[in-house]
């Protein structure tokens, strides 16, 4: 009885561990270079205009998102 609880525990943890689906960095880039043929990252107003677009975010989280990667 022990190893069965031990069992269901242990691919409960397994499976609580394994990532989401997430948008991938392929689907973003092409996002991206279509709004930005030369996107730079580091371009706030890039980061932004990227940001709330591909990644349907707010002006106050992608300003936030866009500063802590560094843009300015």
């Amino acid at each position: 009885m022990k190893r069965l609880a031990v069992l269901i525990a242990t691919a409960l943890v397994t499976i609580s561990c394994t990532p989401e689906d997430e948008v991938t960095g392929s689907i973003h880039n092409k996002c991206a270079s279509d709004i930005y043929p030369s996107y730079n990252s580091k371009a706030l107003d890039q980061c932004m205009a990227v940001c709330i677009r591909c990644d349907h975010g707010t002006r106050a989280t992608c300003s936030t998102s866009c500063t802590l990667k560094g843009a300015r």
